[in-house]
């Protein structure tokens, strides 16, 4: 997948307010501080295009990207802030699950999993409640440049007992670039078989250990 182009699009705070463009939706979760922002930024090439805060839980809303004018990225709030209020983190937590349980248009979720911390709880609860609603996610493992080769793949291996879940696993640096194209190349799969192109589906599961 090339990117030639990326906007924001809108905010939302409810399921009425979701866009009427029918276009397919790669959608980008995980716990706050997690590094989504940096991700999208890095991934489109679009330095600003989300919004990035060293304050976790600071993506509070739905967030659209326009991507190549035909396709939607979806920017959806972190969880797991311990420091977010009660209500907020219900308020946040329905909006997210019916999203999830009730977009039409998902075509993927990209979970993002610090891979210095491979084994949270709550990323595990979001593997299996996308599971549950049947929805095809692969795993980004974040920041992978402040671990050593070795500490890399033993991150990945410690998701290896979820590979029968998950799509893909793929290490990603937003510092160095590093699993951007692999990324990329996997998107392209969903979004070429959304369009009733030949591409990766989900029977063409791949874990990258690299």
């Amino acid at each position: 997948m090339k990117i030639r182009n990326a906007d924001f699009y809108k905010s939302v705070s409810a399921l009425d307010q979701l866009p009427d463009e029918p276009f397919p939706e790669i959608v980008f979760v995980g716990r706050s501080n997690v590094g989504k922002s940096t991700l999208l930024n890095s991934l489109t090439g679009r330095k600003g295009l989300a919004k990035t805060s060293s304050t976790p839980g600071k993506t509070q809303l739905i967030n659209y990207f326009t991507v190549n004018d035909d396709c939607f990225f979806v920017d959806l709030p972190g969880y797991g802030y311990a420091r977010v209020g009660k209500g907020q983190k219900r308020f946040w937590g329905k909006l997210l699950g019916d999203y999830i349980a009730r977009g039409e248009r998902i075509r993927l979720v990209v979970l993002l999993v610090d891979s210095r911390h491979p084994d949270m709880e709550s990323d595990r609860e979001m593997m299996d409640f996308l599971a549950y609603h049947g929805r095809p996610f692969g795993i980004v493992l974040t920041k992978c440049d402040k671990l050593k080769q070795k500490d890399r793949v033993k991150a990945a291996r410690a998701l290896e007992s979820c590979s029968r879940k998950t799509e893909f696993i793929v290490n990603y640096s937003a510092l160095s670039g590093r699993g951007r194209e692999e990324l990329l190349e996997k998107l392209d799969g969903y979004l070429d078989a959304a369009a009733g192109r030949t591409g990766e589906t989900q029977q063409d599961k791949q874990t990258g250990l690299s």
